[in-house]
């Protein structure tokens, strides 16, 4: 077995080849003059069976992993499981009106084209798992971001929205501390409002917990509103951290800003290495039995 890794992805793929123990494939990726890209596998993966890792975020790292797809195919690979850290297009899940593509189910039917198998991590919404005829795994990371929590001396952990209530409730079993979730109500696809709601917050080093961080609008209101209650700190922590346009500035109201490596940045904190490899294993065992 070998991990071959995208451009988007190289140091979750490093990561993930050591918690396996496996071999991290050599791999050749480039850029032409006017733009396209060009991909080469270094190794002889004829035979072999490849964990291929790349986020598809920006739109160029979903054509390069296309490109990587068809050359592992070219070279004769066994068996092609495709892990997707995040999933670009994953909240365009459904036709809200008339004449709109489908984004995450096109992008689906694209990506097993060429996979055996899929792994995802924290997809905004399960929806997204149906859109596959192939076999998908579906990984948390709420339990490596409890263990940072946990690490981090964290006295109580909340979700931005009632919708984030079952990621704050597993990171906060792994601390061992109380949940709760704001009440939140959005005005636009930047803006956002807290509805106002007592916590007893006062003192504590609190964390917000969501899948994704993107304007950084909710996450900024609600660290707002906690600190308003009297909580001593407050940190926030995703899964994805996409900080779009000036989500950073938008967030200096927290005292600090974590991610996991699904979305490689200096604020890439915590691995999901780990629970990609236990969810990998027990399914490979499966196959195998």
């Amino acid at each position: 077995m070998f991990i071959v890794g995208g451009s988007a992805s190289k140091a979750l793929s490093a990561a993930l080849a050591a918690e396996m123990g496996v071999k991290l494939a050599q791999i050749e990726i480039r850029r032409f003059p006017d733009g396209d890209a060009y991909v080469r596998i270094l190794d002889d993966l004829q035979g072999e069976d490849v964990i291929l890792v790349q986020t598809t975020h920006p739109d160029e790292k979903l054509v390069e992993l296309f490109l990587i797809q068809d050359a592992l195919r070219e070279m004769e690979v066994n068996r092609i499981i495709t892990v997707v850290p995040y999933y670009g297009y994953a909240r365009q899940d459904r036709v809200f009106q008339k004449g709109e593509a489908v984004s995450a189910r096109a992008m689906a039917r694209m990506i097993e084209m060429q996979s055996d198998t899929v792994v995802l991590v924290d997809v905004h919404s399960t929806l997204l798992l149906d859109y596959f005829s192939v076999p998908v795994i579906h990984v948390s990371s709420m339990r490596a971001i409890g263990e940072f929590l946990k690490a981090e001396g964290v006295q109580m952990v909340i979700a931005p929205d009632k919708g984030a209530v079952e990621r704050a409730r597993i990171a906060a079993d792994v601390v061992g501390c109380q949940w709760d979730h704001l009440e939140k109500v959005r005005i636009d696809g930047s803006n956002v409002r807290i509805a106002p709601k007592n916590l007893d917050v006062n003192g504590m080093k609190v964390a917000i917990v969501d899948d994704i961080i993107s304007t950084g609008g909710t996450i900024a209101t609600a660290a707002e509103q906690l600190k308003s209650q009297g909580a001593a700190s407050v940190i926030a922590v995703c899964t994805h951290g996409l900080f779009s346009g000036n989500a950073m500035e938008r967030l200096r109201v927290c005292d600090a800003v974590y991610a996991c490596d699904t979305l490689e940045s200096k604020r890439s904190a915590i691995s999901v290495a780990p629970a990609i490899k236990e969810e990998l294993t027990a399914f490979l065992s499966r196959l195998s039995a």
